[in-house]
């Protein structure tokens, strides 16, 4: 039976968290922690992906431009084209980090990492 909080292809944001996320090989990477919305546009800017870590210790938040993120039925998950050595060296923070959300600057080193466009010069039609 299909979940009430999804229909075809539209999924409820309460439903993206703890979605995994894999690599293009299928390794698993890590699990949607939570979203990241554009409060003027409405458009998901960034998934934050939990990555690392054991049980929680250790364990770091990489946020991924939504534009990395391709969903997989099959996998039930999200595929995003990364290694996990590449995780290791992209921008990520812990969870008692604040991350300098609003600072352009700080924002443009996340896209420039994963080669993205800027989710806030492509506006929606």
């Amino acid at each position: 039976m299909p979940s009430p909080f999804t229909a075809g292809t539209l999924i409820s944001a309460g439903t993206i968290r703890s979605t995994p996320v894999y690599n293009t090989g299928g390794e698993a990477l890590g699990s949607i922690d939570d979203l990241m919305v554009d409060t003027e546009t409405g458009r998901i800017a960034y998934a934050l992906m939990s990555f690392g870590g054991f049980l929680g210790i250790g364990e770091r938040i990489h946020p991924l431009p939504w534009a990395v993120l391709n969903y997989d039925r099959e996998r039930q998950g999200y595929v995003v084209p990364l290694t996990r050595a590449a995780l290791i060296d992209a921008p990520n923070y812990g969870r008692e980090d604040a991350p300098r959300w609003g600072e352009r600057a700080y924002e443009e080193r996340i896209h420039d990492y994963y080669k993205t466009d800027r989710y806030w010069i492509d506006p929606m039609p």
